[in-house]
């Protein structure tokens, strides 16, 4: 990928920095097109908010009692595309809203039956009103006190930074060239002051390259006003970033196979407690922060907040010591005139278009990622000139596309390329050994991810590649000498580059260890 990125000569149609969800969506939208296409991440695929979401696949109940009806519409589309082209990650899940008042049971219905109506043949189930006796059939360890009954839905659940991995996998296919750690430096522009190139350093060997592009895309979420000062050091920010927090416990916290959303608390949210992986998520937040970071903390008051509130719904009650992992994610809300709340704030996307032709698209979320890239796409050919091509994406199948997933195993998550990854894991009596008891890890899946998954450090596997350290924060930490000692094998490095990755991953790890939080 590099040799090709840093061709001499070669002119791309479109060049997009950022390897998010966004960029990725848009890369496999040109590339399917037949655009050439090369994507540019400063660290890793979907280090950012991209691998840190509430692992849902959702039209946004909050969003229909904001009266924000267009964006759930085309959510609530949406999610029902990404399940017909990615099966083997987006799964239907059941949701329960307890009732613990006469009224919520009818107001509730209601709105989840105009949910079910707004996604149409989309639809992912019908809900309806559950007595008591059925709701704790659903939740057992519901709290039981005041209990009247509960509504149930359906919603969309995935992996996120799976997905984004397919993706990318999906956009080589059809020719895109994606590099990882290749830091954007510098734009480039021509006689007329339009954007042309960009100058971008190899992070792991520090050499500057320069590419040259008929268009330019700024996908780069929490970081968009920094690309944006790039190209015009004046530019005042689009941005008023937030973060939100989830906790990880044990999946014995929510016994049953149905997830709780409590449709309002203190901060103006919903919360949601969630059966993912074995593991029970609870979160989230919505804290307004000053700038982005790639390894953003919790607030203390984050964590006690989300175990305050899943306290009064579950009937043992969490504790700090009961965390596995806290993992935080930063929202790109564009900003609003006279909004005091980021909660408030828009999850539509934004598209801006500056002087020299870079079009930056920020905001959004994961479930529309598909309709984002369409619209960037149109723009950016537009403005690059390029030959009008349609949206092909609608019906395109993601790498990995399976249609009986639960037929793979222990290796679903992988899809189709789940056979060859068993195969591999085989192959060698230690690669097909756990790496950790806590989790169904193998040691084969590091060698896989180096070789086809592109992961260039322990954080890479051991974060996104596979999901240990948002599952559980020390027994990744535990992991780490051995994934070290796996990809130093594979890629040729020495005992140093395996202590240095180690003690690197055991920094970034603090973060995902309660009590490591901000104050």
């Amino acid at each position: 990928m590099l040799a090709r990125a840093t061709e001499g000569g070669r002119v791309w149609d479109l060049l997009v920095i950022g390897g998010g969800a966004t960029g990725a969506g848009i890369a496999v939208d040109a590339a399917a097109r037949g655009y050439s296409v090369l994507l540019l991440e400063q660290n890793d695929f979907g280090k950012g908010t991209s691998s840190r979401s509430t692992k849902l696949i959702h039209g946004g109940v909050r969003y229909l009692q904001q009266g924000n009806i267009s964006l759930v519409m085309e959510a609530l589309k949406e999610r029902g595309i990404l399940r017909q082209n990615a099966p083997h990650l987006v799964r239907d899940l059941a949701f329960i809203v307890p009732n613990y008042d006469w009224w919520e049971a009818p107001f509730y219905g209601i709105g989840m039956k105009v949910y079910d109506l707004l996604a149409g043949r989309y639809g992912f189930g019908r809900s309806r009103i559950l007595s008591r006796e059925a709701t704790l059939e659903r939740i057992p360890n519901l709290k039981t006190e005041g209990l009247r009954g509960g509504v149930i839905y359906f919603d969309g659940q995935f992996d996120d930074a799976r997905l984004l991995i397919n993706l990318l996998e999906t956009a080589a296919e059809r020719g895109a060239v994606l590099l990882n750690y290749a830091r954007v430096t510098a734009l480039r522009k021509d006689s007329r002051s339009f954007v042309s190139g960009a100058v971008f350093t190899d992070v792991e060997t520090a050499k500057e390259h320069t590419v040259r592009a008929k268009g330019i895309i700024n996908a780069t979420g929490p970081f968009a006003d920094f690309v944006r000062r790039l190209d015009d050091p004046q530019a005042p920010p689009m941005l008023a970033p937030s973060q939100g927090v989830h906790l990880v416990f044990d999946g014995a916290f929510l016994k049953g196979r149905s997830a709780i959303m409590v449709p309002h608390t203190r901060d103006g949210r919903v919360m949601f407690a969630i059966p993912w992986l074995d593991h029970t998520l609870v979160g989230t937040t919505d804290t307004p922060i000053p700038e982005p970071t790639l390894e953003p903390k919790p607030f203390q008051e984050e964590i006690d907040f989300i175990i305050e509130t899943a306290s009064e719904y579950l009937e043992r009650k969490p504790s700090r010591t009961d965390i596995l992992s806290v993992f935080t994610g930063i929202r790109p809300l564009v900003k609003a005139d006279g909004t005091v709340s980021t909660a408030a704030l828009s999850r539509e996307h934004t598209i801006h278009i500056s002087s020299s032709g870079l079009l930056t698209i920020t905001g959004g979320k994961w479930t529309t990622y598909r309709t984002m890239a369409r619209e960037a796409v149109d723009h950016a050919a537009t403005l690059a000139d390029l030959e009008t091509r349609p949206c092909p994406t609608k019906d395109l199948r993601i790498h990995g596309y399976c249609a009986e997933p639960e037929a793979l195993g222990e290796f679903q998550a992988y899809g189709a390329d789940a056979p060859a990854l068993e195969q591999l894991c085989r192959s060698k009596p230690q690669w097909n050994e756990r790496l950790h008891p806590a989790l169904p890890v193998r040691a084969g899946e590091v060698i896989w991810s180096v070789r086809h998954e592109m992961a260039r450090t322990v954080d890479d596997f051991l974060a996104r590649r596979c999901r240990a350290l948002f599952l559980n924060a020390r027994a990744a930490v535990e992991m780490a000498p051995r994934v070290a000692a796996l990809m130093a094998a594979e890629l040729g490095r020495n005992e140093q580059w395996q202590r240095d990755q180690v003690g690197e991953f055991e920094r970034i790890a603090r973060n995902y260890l309660p009590g490591h939080g901000s104050n």
